[in-house]
């Protein structure tokens, strides 16, 4: 068949030209005829013998090419045989939809150890770490070296099509890393590990007591720490009453990692005898390029824990965030002294600017209305003009900034998003409230305008946060951002400055996330409700904040109708009504309302997707199982939205997590 066609070949090339000339020496000898016969006779026969001559000739050459193309073929494959059986890598060529190995160098024989019956079965079989999946994914690099034995083999192949449109051939070369990998694993092993902690309450510990006695908790402190270091071989200093750096290889660090950090627990132990337990705060850098960007990244990872609520160890490895712990409850550690610090920052960068835009996080709430409402009033204080970004409809607190709007004070506040980034410059001051994740602000585009960055906010910090802001107050132990903004009023403005409605709005979001003054209230949540209301804050009106119409009644009670308990102690409830965020937030409220109740979830649906609001008033930490399903908030109240699912589909998800923690807690 091979012959033939070559033949065909040769004879298209070579014969066409040669029967155009004869067939031109015919016509002129026939031509002739009309004038002499013989003369014709004569030419035919010499075109005859003229044509036997070079269909000999052409026969010859035929010959000729057609050896040469024989030899030429013959030696390529015995070439490619040769190469394939005497390759110096393990070569294996199978078919990928049925691992049916049809042929393998001996090379690959040795490999596998198995050439009795390796055309008996399966490379699979062989080896059974091998997936041939990256081949048909078009790939040509295996996407980890796959073991075989005592070795790992990084494997190259391709695929050839053997005729029909899904009928594939694989052929795979196996190359020997196991020295490579073994050196890259002690490296990684290795590398080094920085690691900065901070005894968060070490003031409470020692308050009241003898220089004898803050030796003993100091030595106590200092043998916990020696003991959980010593094992893995690291390096611990201290370098300041309450601050110790270490430093430790990467294979032992994950130790520490595998045991969940057992630290935490081990040095509540420490307890000083006013009946204070010690707690930690570690932040780790991993994966630095140098060793000042793992400080760096140590620095910057206790920084995170700290902001959380400390009593935890956040990782910072490269680009991520790790979280390990954080389930304590938040105590109180704030001092006056860091609201007047920030107050006075800020009234400097409200004096360098001449416009101001202020936003909250999406959904705005009495706290973001509050916050702003604050915020609006500092400006107006120091002349500068504001701006506040106004929600679309419908959101938690339209009625309330509808009543704002309409003061004369107001007028022209309050403006839609793309306004907002029309006037946005590097020359403005952009004020986000009641948040730090740049995915959960109104308008995530105004953080890239340029404008400098000012961030008031209660939450603990999730993975992603606004980073170098000109100006941060943030403080997870305070209640609501409405009374950040209320004590940085209290340092700025004068007597009768703030205007009655301005107090009732901050006044209303510090009772909407203390849950009337239950939650998360401390000694200076009540001195900064009391100076709203020697402000003109009327607690009459604010309740008017709270009230809902009947229909909402309903449907909230309506949810914890359709409660059950999970665990005992969580209640859990689903709907597949529209009920909007608000209604549901309080329904998750009143369920703890019901004894024995620790923790309250609610899941329900919005514009496609499904969302969930979370409670707590004891020992569970909410902000810890919505996390791990992408969400966050705080010990108290949390939440997460997931986009494309029902609330039904998302429940196996929510009691999954809600297990995890409680196993998590166990062990």
């Amino acid at each position: 068949m091979r012959q033939q066609t070559f033949q065909k070949a040769l004879s298209r090339m070579t014969e066409t030209g040669v029967r155009l000339f004869f067939a031109a020496c015919l016509l002129f000898a026939l031509l002739t005829a009309i004038y002499n016969i013989w003369l014709c006779l004569a030419e035919l026969v010499l075109i005859l013998l003229l044509y036997l001559f070079f269909q000999t000739g052409i026969s010859r050459r035929k010959k000729e090419v057609m050896a040469y193309l024989d030899h030429m073929i013959s030696g390529v494959d015995v070439a490619s045989r040769r190469t394939l059986i005497s390759s110096p890598l393990p070569i294996a060529i199978f078919w990928p939809d049925t691992d049916d190995i049809i042929w393998s160098n001996e090379r690959f024989l040795h490999l596998t150890g198995d050439p009795d019956h390796l055309f008996e079965t399966k490379l699979s079989a062989l080896v059974p770490s091998f997936q041939s999946q990256w081949l048909l994914d078009g790939d040509h690099l295996s996407p980890e070296p796959v073991p075989v034995g005592d070795q790992l083999y990084l494997v190259f192949g391709n695929l050839v099509c053997t005729g029909g449109q899904d009928e594939f051939l694989a052929t795979t070369y196996w190359v020997d890393v196991t020295e490579y990998a073994r050196v890259a694993e002690q490296f990684d092993a290795t590398r080094p590990v920085v690691g900065i902690l901070q005894v968060d309450n070490y003031e409470d510990l020692n308050r009241g007591l003898e220089e004898g006695e803050r030796s003993v908790i100091r030595t106590e402190i200092n043998n916990r720490l020696a003991a959980w270091v010593d094992p893995a071989h690291g390096m611990l200093c201290r370098y300041d009453r309450d601050h110790y750096i270490l430093l430790v290889e990467a294979g032992q660090f994950q130790d520490f990692y595998r045991r969940k950090f057992s630290i935490l627990d081990e040095i509540r132990q420490v307890q000083s005898p006013n009946g204070v337990a010690a707690t930690l705060s570690i932040g780790f850098g991993r994966n630095g390029a140098s060793p000042r960007e793992l400080h760096e990244f140590a620095s910057l990872a206790l920084d995170m824990a700290l902001s959380r609520g400390g009593d935890q160890v956040v990782i910072r490895d490269g680009g991520e965030f790790l979280f390990f712990g954080g389930r304590s409850k938040e105590t109180e550690r704030r001092t006056k002294v860091k609201s007047r610090v920030v107050a006075s920052a800020f009234s400097e960068l409200l004096a360098s600017t001449d416009q101001v835009i202020v936003m909250g996080h999406k959904y705005p709430d009495l706290d973001v209305l509050g916050a702003v409402a604050g915020v609006c009033a500092i400006a107006r204080k120091k002349g500068v003009s504001i701006q506040a970004v106004r929600a679309p409809s419908p959101y938690p607190a339209e009625e309330q900034t509808r009543q704002l709007a309409a003061l004369p004070e107001y007028q022209g506040i309050f403006v839609p998003p793309d306004e907002a980034l029309h006037l946005a410059g590097p020359n403005t001051i952009l004020v986000v409230v009641d948040t730090n994740r740049p995915e959960q602000t109104q308008v995530p585009e105004l953080l890239d305008s340029g404008a400098r960055i000012v961030v008031i906010d209660h939450h603990r910090r999730a993975a992603s946060y606004i980073e170098k802001p000109a100006l941060s107050f943030h403080d997870p132990y305070a209640s609501s951002a409405s009374e950040l903004v209320a004590e940085l009023v209290q340092y700025i403005l004068d007597t009768g400055d703030l205007k009655r409605q301005e107090a009732e709005a901050l006044l209303a979001g510090i009772v909407l996330d203390t849950k009337g003054f239950t939650m998360r209230t401390g000694s200076r949540t009540f001195e900064t409700a009391a100076f709203l209301r020697k402000s003109g804050a009327d607690t009459a009106q604010v309740n008017k904040f709270f009230q809902n119409d009947l229909r909402d009644t309903v449907t909230k009670f309506h949810i914890i109708q359709g409660a059950h308990t999970y665990r005992g102690s969580i209640a859990l409830a689903l709907t597949d009504r529209l009920v909007g965020r608000a209604i549901a937030g309080q329904a998750a409220d009143e369920l703890l309302n019901i004894a024995g109740i620790e923790a309250s979830f609610v899941l329900f649906p919005e514009a496609g997707q499904a969302y969930l609001s979370a409670r707590s008033n004891s020992d569970v930490n909410v902000q810890v199982i919505s996390e791990m399903l992408g969400g966050g908030g705080n010990a108290a109240t949390a939440g997460a939205q997931f986009p494309g699912k029902t609330p039904e589909e998302v429940l196996p998800l929510l009691k999954n997590a809600i297990d995890t923690y409680f196993d998590d807690e166990k062990s």
